[in-house]
């Protein structure tokens, strides 16, 4: 799915996407095709931004629960009355700390660019917003609403690009617009469905975690497949 969308977004960013595509590999990688194929793709080595740029569109998850107690997502003021999942009046955006265990840390923009210094944190800014509120539409013409999601950024050779994995259902809220309705929690295509399960036991989400039951991880996987299927017309 990244590969789809680092082909669909290169006029808008560059990134650190080479290839996906085994023959195209270094020669010593070629004997381990069956392991790197369909699995794996080349990239160029970037220095990373320690910054998740984070682009919200709808009111879910984490930011529901802080709207809920401060009217605000990410110290954001937003309008009042807003239901849970209800569709926000523009897209916001929102970092966060990288952190190297537990759980990342929202901040404001304000300590972003004490981090990265103010220009870099304005690109940041404002190619996640354009790059969200692209594939956003796009997504919502195949039948999948994107509620929100992640980008990773870096440097090469001096220049902002796209890195990481982008727009799949590990990084970003995926919902099937045909069964969209603000008020409640929404079906998805994403991990959600994991997290859902894993609200159920007694876990105190300290390591190790539990095994996934054998159907949680096939229906997790149908779901994947599905939105691929979805935003790219092919099935995997």
């Amino acid at each position: 799915m990244s590969v789809f969308w680092f082909d669909f977004l290169r006029e808008l960013t560059t990134t650190h996407f080479l290839t996906a595509t085994v023959d195209e590999y270094p020669r010593e990688l070629h004997p381990f095709r069956s392991q790197l194929a369909g699995r794996s793709m080349l990239v160029k080595r970037a220095e990373m931004v320690p910054i998740e740029c984070v682009a919200r569109g709808y009111l879910a998850g984490s930011g529901w629960k802080e709207y809920r107690a401060d009217g605000t997502v990410c110290g954001i003021v937003l309008p009042k009355g807003l239901r849970e999942c209800d569709r926000l009046p523009e897209p916001i955006f929102t970092p966060a700390t990288k952190a190297q265990s537990g759980h990342d840390e929202n901040i404001s923009f304000d300590q972003m660019a004490s981090l990265t210094g103010a220009d870099v944190a304005g690109a940041l800014r404002d190619l996640t917003l354009a790059i969200y509120t692209r594939a956003a539409r796009y997504a919502e013409s195949r039948g999948i609403i994107i509620a929100d999601t992640k980008f990773e950024f870096g440097f090469i050779d001096g220049k902002l690009v796209l890195g990481d994995e982008v727009l799949t259902p590990d990084s970003s809220r995926f919902w099937p617009q045909s069964e969209y309705q603000p008020g409640r929690a929404q079906n998805s295509y994403d991990k959600q469905y994991v997290r859902d399960y894993l609200e159920t036991l007694h876990w105190n989400k300290v390591p190790p975690a539990p095994a996934l039951p054998d159907d949680v991880a096939i229906k997790t996987g149908e779901k994947y497949r599905e939105a691929y299927r979805l935003l790219t017309g092919r099935d995997l």
